[in-house]
């Protein structure tokens, strides 16, 4: 339940992203956003432990910093593998949505999830 939760704050946070920065982020419509979510969440399953572990010494050194790069790496091959229906126009603004879907990610999980999981315990 929390993956699809997951799923669909990306979806809407895709759709906010390519209103907003409409010259650089096309999606043609909310069912690309919901796909290309999904399709995202399989590719930090899959490719993104692969990136970190060959990019370990890199991601030391700059502490940390260097998974934002790995986020934008996988917006990109999100954006290749679901052809027009999602693009970016460059690997500058896939990192600068990286930094964006990290930041606006990490403030629902602080207020909205985390309080409701407190409240369950």
């Amino acid at each position: 339940m929390r993956w699809l939760i997951g799923c669909l704050i990306n979806a809407v946070l895709f759709m906010a992203l390519a209103g907003y920065f409409h010259e650089s982020f096309q999606l043609t419509g909310f069912m690309a956003a919901l796909q290309a979510s999904i399709l995202l969440s399989i590719l930090n399953v899959l490719v993104r432990p692969i990136l970190i572990l060959f990019t370990l010494p890199v991601t030391i050194v700059t502490l940390g910093l260097f998974l934002l790069v790995i986020n934008a790496i996988t917006l990109e091959l999100t954006d290749y593998l679901m052809g027009e229906a999602f693009e970016i126009s460059g690997f500058g603004m896939a990192l600068f949505f990286a930094v964006l879907m990290s930041f606006v990610n990490l403030i629902i999980q602080k207020t909205l999830l985390q309080p409701a999981r407190k409240s369950k315990d």
